[in-house]
């Protein structure tokens, strides 16, 4: 259970850093199912925005409800409303969800053509560089987090899986934006997950952390979706298959572990573990459901084997010997 000190800050027990890091791979494997989901409906109603409000706006929708049934939900809204209103909270703890959606917004853009694998690595690029920043400058809610030699290694190693799929000629005929913007929403998503882990401190429970992200991010996309429709026209009909409904509460579920779990990993770690839980799960998606510019099962395997040795490297607790 977590304690609330006076300084308005969550104290939490501690958690075995394998349990951590096995979330993280989970966050990773709910995120690239999300992508699909949300990919799909952007390809079936030709437009990505008016998708990615769907799956952000049905997450908000689940979110209220809980924060309304649960006592720490109801707890967390009141705690969120006094530290606004006192300053105890600034205002940058409650962007995260313009990150987030930036990121349900290039699923719904970009996965329906580039398969989630490549999409997945180009996240991958952007959460280990950015990782790597946030947390050298101590951003996250954790505090700095040193940048060792095995943290560098890892994320090398992470760049050495994004360059393997981009090999070949798979992506020689992909517009250059849908391969740039996995990159940003990556480094977006380091960002989100280190605001998300400080404001869950400040409320006291990732469920209203969680909820915060959504409300932004749901505002950012209904305003995104209405200038697309304006000048683009509306969408196509909805499908009926429900699976495609499901982007919001995916993102409910593995948004609200982000926030619960980098504390005890560090940004970088974090994106890592979640990274691999992408790449498996987008290896088996590309597989069983290929999409256009998928680059072929074998260095979907390769690139998942590398991304999975960044992980043990980064996560290895090496210490130097001493000198006697």
């Amino acid at each position: 259970m977590n304690a609330t000190e006076d300084d308005g800050v969550s104290r939490s027990v501690p958690l075995p850093g394998w349990l951590a890091v096995s979330g993280a791979v989970v966050v990773g494997a709910l995120t690239a199912l999300q992508a699909r989901a949300n990919g799909q409906l952007g390809v079936r109603i030709d437009d990505g925005f008016t998708a990615a409000f769907i799956s952000f706006g049905s997450g908000f929708a689940i979110l209220v409800v809980l924060s309304l049934v649960f006592p720490a939900g109801r707890r967390g809204a009141a705690t969120l409303l006094r530290g606004v209103r006192t300053g105890g909270i600034p205002w940058w703890m409650l962007a995260g969800g313009a990150a987030g959606a930036l990121t349900v917004a290039t699923q719904g853009l970009a996965v329906g053509l580039i398969g989630v694998s490549l999409f997945t690595v180009g996240v991958v690029a952007g959460q280990t560089l950015a990782g790597l920043v946030l947390d050298r400058i101590g951003y996250g809610p954790g505090g700095a987090v040193a940048v060792t030699i095995p943290r560098v290694v890892g994320g090398a190693l992470a760049l050495g899986a994004v360059t393997i799929s981009l090999s070949g000629g798979g992506v020689g005929g992909i517009p250059w934006w849908m391969l740039t913007l996995p990159f940003f929403a990556g480094a977006g998503i380091s960002w989100q997950q280190a605001t998300n882990g400080r404001l869950r401190q400040r409320v006291g429970t990732p469920l209203t952390a969680t909820l915060v992200n959504f409300a932004g991010g749901t505002l950012v996309l209904a305003v995104a979706a209405a200038i697309r429709i304006a000048f683009a026209g509306r969408p196509d009909p909805l499908p009926a298959e429900a699976w495609l409904y499901t982007g919001g509460a995916l993102g409910v579920v593995y948004i609200f572990l982000s926030a619960a779990l980098v504390q005890y990993t560090g940004v970088l770690l974090f994106g890592l573990g979640s990274v691999v839980g992408q790449l498996v799960t987008s290896v088996l998606l590309d597989a069983v459901w290929p999409a256009p510019a998928s680059p072929g099962i074998v260095q979907e395997s390769l690139m998942v084997s590398v991304a999975l040795i960044s992980v043990v490297v980064a996560a290895a607790p090496w210490r130097r010997r001493r000198r006697r």
